[in-house]
């Protein structure tokens, strides 16, 4: 079976950006290890912190964070590292190509309960000069992207990546500490009868987003003339993970509790890395009104709505919110 480097050498992907790659998933195979000792390692728990984020950090938020932190500033190719757990962006090596973006540990509230969680992360050139502590350097579309992925730390650790060539699963042998290729070029199913959404947060969404939600609920009688099934697993990894292996829609809507945050999750972080992964498998990614990787951001801890599955079913998401 072909470990990672040798389909990224096959794809034709440049070296530096191969290591980029592979530095990246030293990092994730250490939190693997961790993640697989739970309590014995003493990972379990929260800290007495905060991130930028206002969310009280869990021990393995800070220690995976450290890790990544730690492996990436060792790799010449990379100029910078911005993080959710970090308020500013990080400056590695000056000469560097590459700028990292990750979320080192997503859904981390499921750490505890032994569910799955994951990490996020997303490539980018470093278009100007600069030093990596320079947060316009990353202050980039997602359509800029040069490699995303995530790994699926779940009953196997499964790596998700894409180069702009389509996605595939790497799956980690602990015998030999590598991801070998598992599947080619994932596609995901273009209609679905699976939705993904917090129905606590009902109350608080905008009506296209309640009406969609409404009539998925009335099944065949309803206007959308299917049964649905939900599923929630909130770990956002998972839940694409689901999408990619058989097909969906995810959702985090905006919603009226925070007027101020037009989302809850992260654009640099989350949104772009997933968008670019669902849409290199032929599905799609929207915040409702507008494809995620189109958005110019203007801050490395942006929010965002978002929609991502199925790309029919999105695009149904799409004209409830241009009705509405």
């Amino acid at each position: 079976m072909m470990r990672v480097d040798e389909v990224l050498r096959r794809d034709g992907v440049p070296a530096d950006l191969r290591s980029v790659i592979n530095h990246t998933l030293i990092g994730c195979k250490e939190i693997a290890h961790k993640l697989s000792q739970g309590e014995l390692a003493g990972i379990l728990g929260s800290t007495e912190n905060e991130n930028v984020q206002g969310e009280t950090q869990k021990k393995l938020d800070v220690i995976s964070n450290e890790v990544l932190k730690q492996v990436l500033s060792q790799d010449p190719g990379v100029r910078g590292i911005a993080s959710e757990e970090e308020d500013n962006t990080v400056a590695c090596n000056d000469e560097g190509k590459y700028l990292v973006t990750f979320d080192p540990l997503d859904g981390s509230s499921n750490i505890d309960v032994n569910l799955s969680v994951g990490t996020i992360f997303s490539i980018l050139e470093a278009k100007q000069p600069g030093s990596g502590d320079n947060m316009d350097l990353f202050l980039q579309s997602g359509r800029n992207q040069v490699a995303a992925g995530y790994v699926l730390y779940g009953p196997s650790a499964i790596l998700v990546l894409t180069t702009g060539k389509g996605v595939n699963f790497f799956t980690l042998d602990r015998h030999i500490g590598e991801f070998v290729l598992t599947k080619e070029q994932v596609r995901i199913p273009e209609d679905t009868k699976e939705f993904a959404i917090n129905m606590s947060n009902q109350r608080f969404w905008e009506k296209p987003m309640q009406e969609y939600i409404a009539h998925c609920l009335q099944g065949e009688e309803g206007p959308l003339g299917k049964r649905y099934n939900m599923r929630w697993v909130a770990s956002m990894v998972a839940e694409v993970h689901r999408i990619l292996v058989r097909g969906g829609i995810f959702m985090y809507p905006w919603d009226s509790r925070d007027p101020s945050k037009p989302g809850k999750l992260r654009l640099m972080y989350e949104g772009n890395p997933m968008s670019f992964i669902v849409e290199q498998a032929g599905g799609r990614s929207t915040t409702g009104r507008e494809d995620i990787m189109d958005i110019q951001p203007e801050d490395i801890h942006q929010r965002v709505p978002v929609v991502l599955g199925s790309k029919n079913e999105v695009e149904t998401v799409m004209r409830y919110h241009q009705a509405g």
